[in-house]
């Protein structure tokens, strides 16, 4: 039978990788090909991804491929979401790309809200109020003056952007662009009267494009250089959540998924978008699935905090492996103290451990003093927010949650695994950890026709890869 070859750019805010997957009839492999960091860079006081270093960086999993010998049915990308670049009228690429995390919009949607209110912007958008949001970016760009908004005919969403850099072709996929704030999820379509009323024209996005569809080929330029030939270049689920939650092997609907990496993301799949005031007043997001679905979710800071301190702990000259994290958090397990992941003052501290600490000082807590009392207290503080993100969630859906599916990176931990089973009273299943790579090459093979629906990718996965459950214990408290 066949081996068909796919390659997924799987991009994140700390770092990415080139993915090989394997379609031989319903066997179904991976294999890393590259990893590549990525990297915030501060310039004058603004923050930038580094678009060309990303672009060389998908130039060299292209040129692996050649020298592995395979021949390629197609490639996807998929990316973090809300951050964009700007297109001149000629198809110049007018600098780098905002990062997410620049501090330029502080306080942006309190602002916003003075020209449209908060209760419209959801109403039209359903769309978690976070303060990085697309819409927000070009508000602050729009009072910025900042010059390649002024000069710019289009914007194209982070997994467009490297698209176009690869093909020529400009198209805006549609799971990516729901996660703007500019997006209607019931009709979608953007909501021209959120750019308007900030003096900017909706013309600067394209039409949206579904996954699934065909980007074009690469440039005669980037085959002849990375050997590959004029592969075709697929418009995938390019938000990596999209991607990560295609690849959840759930049985039924009746499942959440906690997609676990720098951000956590807890949410369910539904067949039409939730907007209703309960859902406003707790600030969740519809944000666009595969085959027309919702991901109905919260993002809640995820191991981000954990990163930051070991960076931290890193430049103090202290470096830990996971394994050794793991064993200090099982150590520390007395630890009583908690911050709230989401607050704001976690975003982008100074200083990390020095923020949590401040957090439990003014909650009355004890602030953690060794390096494995924080791992411990972060541990805690994410358990204790999935707990009351999934209560949440079970009030507001039409359906009962019989099972939590952990994806992603933190799939891996198993203390959270077990905590987070032990704490919801529900199973929860870990794994694949790949699950946004998967996804990506299965949305390739399903466009190549090779596989039929969603459901047909879960079966294949649940089969692909080994999975650990967690089974809960009775009268556990954190």
């Amino acid at each position: 039978m066949k081996k068909n070859y796919f390659l997924a750019f799987d991009l994140g805010a700390t770092s990415g990788r080139s993915m090989l997957g394997i379609l031989e009839g319903d066997h179904f492999e991976m294999k890393e090909l590259t990893r590549f960091p990525n990297v915030i860079m501060e310039l004058h006081g603004k923050y930038y991804w580094d678009i060309c270093g990303l672009y060389k960086s998908l130039i060299e999993g292209l040129k692996e491929c050649t020298r592995l010998g395979i021949t390629l049915i197609s490639i996807g990308i998929d990316t973090w979401g809300v951050d964009f670049g700007y297109i001149g009228k000629d198809g110049t690429i007018l600098g780098l790309p905002r990062a997410y995390r620049d501090p330029y919009t502080d306080g942006a949607p309190e602002d916003f809200f003075n020209i449209i209110s908060k209760e419209t912007v959801y109403q039209l958008t359903g769309i978690q109020i976070m303060q990085f949001n697309s819409l927000y970016q070009l508000f602050r760009a729009k009072q910025e003056g900042f010059s390649p908004l002024q000069q710019a005919d289009k914007i194209l969403f982070m997994p467009d952007l490297l698209s176009y850099m690869l093909t020529g072709k400009q198209v805006c996929e549609y799971t990516d662009a729901s996660t703007s704030q500019i997006l209607n999820p019931s009709n979608k379509q953007f909501e021209s009267s959120l750019l308007e009323a900030i003096g900017i024209s909706p013309s600067l996005l394209h039409p949206l494009t579904e996954p699934g569809t065909v980007i074009g080929t690469l440039t005669k330029a980037v085959a002849k250089e990375t050997g590959v030939g004029e592969v075709p270049v697929i418009a995938v689920a390019g938000h990596d959540t999209a991607s990560a939650i295609l690849a959840v092997p759930a049985e039924n609907q009746n499942f959440a998924y906690l997609s676990s990496g720098t951000w956590s993301l807890m949410g369910v799949e539904t067949e039409t978008p939730i907007m209703t005031k309960e859902s406003y007043e707790k600030n969740f997001t519809n944000e666009g699935g595969v085959e027309g679905t919702t991901r109905f979710l919260k993002n809640i800071t995820g191991m981000w905090l954990l990163e930051q301190c070991r960076k931290e702990w890193e430049r103090e000259g202290r470096s830990y492996s996971y394994s050794e994290i793991m064993e200090m958090a099982e150590q520390a397990s007395y630890i009583k103290s908690f911050v709230d992941p989401d607050d704001p003052r976690l975003a982008n501290p100074v200083s990390m451990s020095g923020m949590i600490a401040l957090l439990c000082e003014e909650n009355g807590m004890k602030p953690p003093v060794s390096d494995a009392e924080y791992i411990r207290c972060i541990f805690e503080s994410l358990v204790r927010r999935y707990v009351t993100v999934l209560g949440m969630l079970s009030e507001m859906i039409p359906f009962p949650i019989e099972k939590l599916h952990i994806i992603g990176g933190g799939s891996q931990n198993e203390l959270i695994n077990r905590m987070t089973a032990h704490a919801l009273g529900i199973p929860v299943i870990a794994g694949p950890s790949e699950a946004t790579a998967i996804g990506n090459c299965l949305m390739q093979a399903k466009s190549a026709g090779l596989v039929k629906d969603r459901w047909e990718i879960r079966r294949i996965i649940a089969k692909a890869f080994n999975v650990k459950t967690y089974m809960p214990v009775m009268n556990y408290e954190l």
